[in-house]
Parts: structure tokens; sequence; C-alpha cells
């Protein structure tokens, strides 16, 4: 606890920190819209569930996410799409892949 007119002082890691978050993508707003959509490479889910069109990351994520809203279909894995496979030969292959993380705004 800091007395009375002693003011709280800022940490080199908390500085740090919040210069990194100013300045990093992370995948919002308009840099991210892309990527998030997935016109590129699919976005960051890997798979689309083929009777709601979620998608997930894993196969295990999409076995879970069929067992609770798809309850009375069968899981099968061959039915689920891989998005990068199939939108991945679309986008122009010399084009980087987006970045979320590592790639400054600024």
């Amino acid at each position: 606890m800091t007395g009375k007119a002693k003011p709280k002082k800022h940490t080199a890691k908390e500085i740090a920190s919040k210069v990194d978050a100013a300045t990093t993508n992370r995948g919002g707003g308009k840099a991210g819209q892309a990527d998030r959509t997935g016109l590129e490479k699919g976005g960051h889910a890997k798979y689309e569930c083929p009777h709601c069109k979620i998608t997930a990351p894993d196969v295990k994520s999409m076995q879970i996410h069929h067992d609770s809203k798809h309850p009375k279909i069968p899981f099968d894995d061959t039915k689920i799409t891989n998005l990068h496979a199939v939108l991945a030969p679309l986008a122009e292959p010399s084009k980087g892949r987006p970045g979320v993380r590592g790639s400054y705004k600024k």
C-alpha cells in the first residue's frame, strides 16, 4: 500500500506490455478482417461443420461441437470440410499469409 502523497509507479514490464499491445496487430479491426472471414487461407479455424458451417481449429474440437449441437446425427469426420485445403489454392502463392502476432501496424 502506498502513502498519500506517493504516486504509484509503472514498471518497465507494464510499459513494455502496453507498447506491445498498442503496436502489434492482433487480427482485429480492418487489419484482420480478411483473415477472420477466411478469404485468403481459411482463417484461423481449419475445419468447417457440414451442418451449420461453424469452424473449428481441429477435429477433436469439431467432434465436441458436433456432439453438443447435433446429437441426433452420427459424427462422420470424412464429411468435415478442410478450409485450408479448399481455400489455399485460390490465394496468390507469392502473397504472404496474414500474421496475427508479430506484425506491426505502425
